[in-house]
């Protein structure tokens, strides 16, 4: 199962963005708290435009601590995948089985994830290749090219490959 995981994130809009890519890709959302801002989709407008109306969809855990989402996550049927600019594996070299918990992590928007977790971990560290001229790129575009290559890997297993409904230029046709 896809699982995506958000340390400390900072703009609701991003977590709205990334909360309906985890809707249309059947994944988890995991948030580790402090946020930077308040989650209630019914109170905060960046966060529910976003989100359109796919929150209530949505499957997804809170967190106190990464420690915390560790201990509660850990298992021999779990890999956790650390995404960063210092990532030492591209992300076609990582095999993401559909019958494992991939778990993504990615890090908050100013910082990415804290060094010491990345230390600890650099053989499951991943970069999105990009050219020398940016840092960084946005967050929710990193989640998106990131679940959809794992769906890649799995044959898009369990989405809709084709449109479910017909389409709306069809009806001109008749």
């Amino acid at each position: 199962m896809l699982n995506i995981v958000l340390i400390e994130p900072l703009i609701p809009q991003n977590v709205g963005n990334i909360g309906r890519t985890c809707v249309g890709m059947n994944a988890k959302l995991h948030l580790i708290r402090p946020y930077g801002f308040f989650l209630n989709f019914f109170s905060n407008k960046e966060l529910s435009r976003s989100c359109v109306d796919y929150w209530e969809k949505l499957n997804y855990q809170e967190y106190d601590s990464y420690e915390d989402f560790i201990k509660t996550n850990s298992s021999s049927n779990s890999i956790f995948l650390y995404i960063t600019r210092y990532g030492i594996k591209k992300p076609d070299e990582i095999k993401m089985e559909k019958e494992k918990n991939i778990f993504i992590i990615f890090g908050k928007e100013t910082t990415g994830i804290d060094k010491e977790i990345l230390a600890k971990n650099k053989e499951n560290t991943i970069r999105i290749p990009s050219t020398k001229d940016v840092r960084s790129l946005n967050l929710s575009n990193c989640v998106a090219i990131l679940a959809y290559e794992y769906e890649r890997q799995n044959n898009f297993f369990g989405l809709e490959k084709k449109e479910p409904h017909k389409p709306f230029f069809l009806n001109e046709l008749e």
